[in-house]
């Protein structure tokens, strides 16, 4: 199993209502894309979300939250949530919403064709 797919139907369910979602197969996992910028992903059974880095010390301080280092590497702005901190409606959308708040100011990492 490459990532949790009952995970991936409730990530694509709540994003359903935006705009310009798109979904990428990245890092042995589902990435979702909102704007052409990297928002929420799904690693095994794990979310990760893209969030201030500004907030990043405060948000990992939260049970089931954790840096990402998909590479050994602390990637400040990028959080790893598991099961644990999702259990009600409220906690998957305080995560969702932190991601996609953040996503009005993240730059796209999109490479402009000449």
């Amino acid at each position: 199993m490459a990532y949790n797919e009952l995970l991936a139907e409730k990530i694509r369910t709540r994003l359903s209502v935006l705009p310009n979602i798109e979904e990428k197969k990245m890092m042995g996992g589902l990435t979702f894309l909102y704007n052409d910028k990297m928002c929420i992903g799904i690693i095994k059974d794990e979310m990760m979300c893209r969030i201030d880095p500004d907030f990043h010390e405060q948000a990992i301080k939260k049970p089931g939250c954790r840096t990402m280092d998909f590479t050994n590497k602390p990637m400040k702005g990028y959080i790893m949530i598991d099961e644990t901190a999702m259990t009600t409606p409220q906690e998957f959308d305080y995560w969702i919403n932190l991601s996609l708040e953040f996503n009005t100011k993240a730059k796209s990492s999109k490479k402009k064709q000449k």
